[in-house]
C-alpha cells in the first residue's frame, strides 16, 4: 500500500455574511459540528451579555473604553458598529490559529469582511447567504418571536443595506434550504484549502519528486 502524503497548509478566514434572518448562525454551527479542522473566532463586544451567554466563549465581553482602547493599540482585525454596540475581532488569536493551519470561521457583516480583506487579502475567502425572498426572511424573523415590530422593521432595512453589498464576496449563495445551502458552504470550505497558494510544502515536494528521476532533464 502507498504511503500517505500529508502536505503542510497555511489556514485560511473563513468569512460568512448575511442578513440576520438568512441563515449564517446556522450554517457556522453546523460547520463547526462537522469539520474538527475550523474553529470559530470569538469577538469582541460591548453589548450586555445575553441569558446562557458565556464570557469568552460567545464573546469577549468588555466595556466601552476598553474596547476603544483595543482598537487604538490595534488590536483588532476588524470591528465596527451593529445595532448600538461595538464588535471586533481580536487579532492575535486569529494569527496565532492562522500559523499554525488551522481555519478560523467568521460570522462578520460585510463591513467586517471589507476591513479583514484589507488586512489578510490572501487568506480570506468571502461568502455571503441570500434569502430566497425578503418575505421569506421577515417570516424567519418573526417566528423567532424574540423582537418587537420596530426591531424586525429595522432588520429588514439593515438586510436591504447589506444585500446591496453581495457583490464583495468571493461567493454568493441562496438559502432556499439549509442542507443544500450548508452542503455548497462546505464544497467552497474543501476547495479552498487545495488552493496551490495554501499548500505551503508543495514546492519542495514537487522538487523532491523531479530530483528522485535519474538523469531527469528538467530545469528546477
Amino acid at each position: 500500500m502507498a504511503e500517505s502524503v500529508h502536505l503542510n497548509r497555511r489556514g485560511l478566514l473563513f468569512v460568512l455574511s448575511s442578513p440576520s434572518g438568512a441563515g449564517k448562525t446556522t450554517i457556522s454551527r453546523k460547520m463547526l459540528a462537522a469539520d474538527r479542522d475550523i474553529a470559530l473566532s470569538i469577538s469582541a463586544t460591548t453589548r450586555p451579555m445575553r441569558p446562557g451567554e458565556v464570557d469568552g466563549k460567545d464573546y469577549h465581553f468588555v466595556d466601552v473604553p476598553t474596547f476603544k482602547q483595543m482598537v487604538a493599540d490595534g488590536e483588532f482585525l476588524e470591528w465596527a458598529h451593529v445595532f448600538g454596540h461595538r464588535y471586533g475581532t481580536p487579532r492575535a488569536p486569529v494569527e496565532k490559529m492562522l500559523e499554525a493551519g488551522n481555519d478560523v470561521l467568521f460570522d462578520i457583516d460585510w463591513q467586517g469582511a471589507q476591513q479583514l480583506y484589507q488586512e489578510a487579502g490572501p487568506d480570506v475567502v468571502r461568502v455571503f447567504i441570500l434569502p430566497p425572498s425578503m418575505a421569506e426572511l421577515e417570516r424567519r424573523l418573526r417566528a423567532r418571536n424574540t423582537d418587537s415590530d420596530e426591531v424586525i422593521t429595522a432588520r429588514m432595512e439593515r438586510a436591504a443595506n447589506e444585500i446591496s453589498h453581495w457583490d464583495g464576496y468571493d461567493y454568493v449563495l441562496v438559502n432556499d434550504d439549509v442542507e443544500g445551502c450548508f452542503e455548497q458552504v462546505m464544497a467552497i470550505l474543501r476547495a479552498e484549502r487545495m488552493k496551490r497558494r495554501r499548500q505551503v510544502g508543495l514546492i519542495g515536494f514537487a522538487r523532491d519528486l523531479i530530483r528522485s528521476v535519474p538523469d531527469a532533464d528538467t530545469k528546477l
